[in-house]
């Protein structure tokens, strides 16, 4: 049986970063298992090309949620990278950090140590900003974020313009001193390709001696004796293998698989476990509970003026921005969708910014749920005004269905649960109908095409969302971190209430969902993780 040091199950946003960082000085070896395959597939390099990914079941778990009640029972979809970089590598690339509040949040939830002046040193470590280091950014990090502002199209600055109007501030850096206001967005990459946590982390540590990467390898089960983990099954190529851990094993397996993975392992609650034929290891009520994400609502418009459709939509345009990216990795290939849009307060007695923005100056109204196919839009001059509330206060649950890893769990997110949630929805709504309704953008709206014109009251608008709102991809919290054992997983120390040398490290330990894009801070929890243990490693 093989043995080392540590065990990493997952290498996605978080566990990329730990194989990384636990090797770098060479003393620990690290076992990385990743359920995924290869990340070297042209459409997760290409920046636009999660398009394509979002359905690719070889790149990508392709989960459902069950049907969601307060959204007439749609049934929602859920891609998650199943590859290297996990998410990192399909996601929509905005790099977002979250508002220094949400992290002091964190510190007042009972977990010392995560207040935003904590973990500013690990976003700052983690990045390289194209436009250089100061205070608030990192200069010389592994994951390079790019400015796009010379490729954007310019119906990003009419939407700046309409912000302006609007009463919005100007805000140049989002993850600067303050994220309020209206913007351009920056994405990880670098030389107009992805920059997924594999890239930045796994390609410069794969040569190391002390770093084995087991691919295609599920994690079955972990393996707990006497209230501690000892190791990891997994089947890789159709055989079951074991391989144990002198210190610690650490799931970062993501939001919905770090949940999965310690249910099968007999820890969680304890009456669901029993349900499945699993031996309680160690009754933890909390594992899968909490589940928090982010709802949006997009309003669809006819322009007057060309956008991206009219440079995408045939095929010589196509070709030519095809053949633009190949000679030049420029253009709008290089680029996300959502390529404007801010952090704004929907009415002024709100204590901070609780809604955030996009703008696509693209559309495409045949598209499958949660995708952006940039290359196949509308035949008709067309964008996108996007509105998400930030801090939604419904919590879901996930919860596996049989003792088998093959079975998908269950996913009950729980939108619109409570009153809060419906009432930021419209809104939402309505801000969106306000900021096309300021000079700049009415002067370039010919129709609104979605939700459209008989939409006007708050209960229209809310029944609007029930029919069209869904999620932005921020699944989190599912093995939370605070202080009690009864409600939380994890302790400040991202240890296991209960267990001796397991932890998890990933974006499910978050006690609350970040005020934007989740990928940055789950980056950055895997480097504030990986200082922890280190420390304890060497104590």
């Amino acid at each position: 049986m093989a043995q080392f040091d540590f065990i990493v199950v997952g290498a996605g946003s978080a566990g990329c970063v730990l194989a990384n960082r636990l090797t770098e000085d060479g003393r620990y070896s690290v076992l990385l298992l990743e359920a995924g395959g290869s990340d070297k597939n042209f459409w997760i390099w290409l920046p636009i090309g999660y398009g394509k990914t979002f359905y690719k079941r070889s790149l990508n778990w392709m989960y459902h949620t069950a049907p969601v009640p307060a959204l007439d029972n749609r049934v929602g979809y859920w891609p998650r990278g199943k590859v290297m970089g996990g998410s990192s590598s399909i996601n929509a690339m905005v790099y977002i950090r979250g508002q220094h509040a949400d992290f002091d949040d964190w510190r007042a939830m009972g977990n010392p140590g995560w207040g935003w002046e904590d973990v500013l040193p690990y976003f700052q470590r983690c990045e390289t900003n194209d436009k250089g280091g100061d205070a608030f950014r990192g200069g010389d990090g592994p994951v390079h974020v790019a400015t796009m502002d010379r490729d954007l199209h310019p119906l990003c600055q009419t939407f700046l313009d309409a912000g302006n109007e609007a009463q919005f501030p100007r805000n140049t850096d989002f993850n600067g001193a303050s994220m309020e206001g209206v913007g351009t967005y920056q994405n990880t990459a670098k030389d107009g390709m992805r920059m997924s946590a594999a890239r930045a982390y796994i390609g410069p540590a794969k040569g190391r001696k002390n770093l084995t990467i087991a691919r295609k390898a599920l994690a079955e089960r972990i393996l707990v004796k006497d209230k501690r983990a000892v190791g990891v099954a997994y089947r890789q190529n159709g055989q079951l293998k074991e391989a144990t851990a002198r210190r610690e094993v650490i799931v970062s397996a993501g939001s919905i698989n770090s949940p999965q993975l310690l249910q099968l392992s007999g820890i969680g609650p304890g009456a669901l476990l029993k349900k499945h034929g699993i031996d309680v290891r160690h009754d933890a009520p909390g594992v899968g509970r909490n589940l928090q994400d982010h709802l949006a609502i997009d309003y669809l418009y006819r322009s007057r003026v060309p956008t991206l459709n009219d440079q995408l939509h045939s095929w010589q345009g196509k070709l030519w921005q095809g053949l633009r990216y190949v000679l030049t990795r420029r253009g709008p290939l290089s680029l996300g969708v959502n390529q404007a849009g801010g952090f704004v307060r929907s009415r002024p007695d709100v204590e901070r910014p609780n809604m955030q923005l996009y703008f696509s100056p693209v559309s495409y109204t045949k598209a499958p749920p949660g995708k952006r196919p940039l290359m196949n839009p509308d035949p008709f001059s067309g964008f996108l005004l996007g509105a998400q509330p930030t801090r939604p206060s419904s919590r879901g649950y996930i919860e596996i269905v049989s003792n088998s890893p093959q079975d998908a769990p269950v996913i009950h997110p729980n939108y619109l649960d409570t009153q809060h949630d419906q009432q930021e929805m419209i809104e939402a709504s309505h801000l969106l109908r306000r900021i096309a309704a300021a000079p700049s953008m009415a002067g370039i709206i010919d129709a609104e095409l979605s939700p459209g014109a008989q939409v006007q009251s708050d209960d229209d608008m809310l029944a609007d969302c029930r029919a069209r709102a869904g999620t932005v991809f921020h699944p989190v919290s599912t093995c939370r971190m605070g202080p009690d054992p009864m409600q939380d997983v994890v302790n400040a120390r991202l240890s296991v209430h209960g267990l001796d040398s397991l932890r998890v490290i990933d974006a499910s330990i978050f006690p609350a969902v970040t005020s934007g894009n989740t990928n940055a801070p789950a980056m950055m929890v895997g480097e504030k993780g990986a200082d922890m243990v280190l420390e304890d490693a060497r104590a």
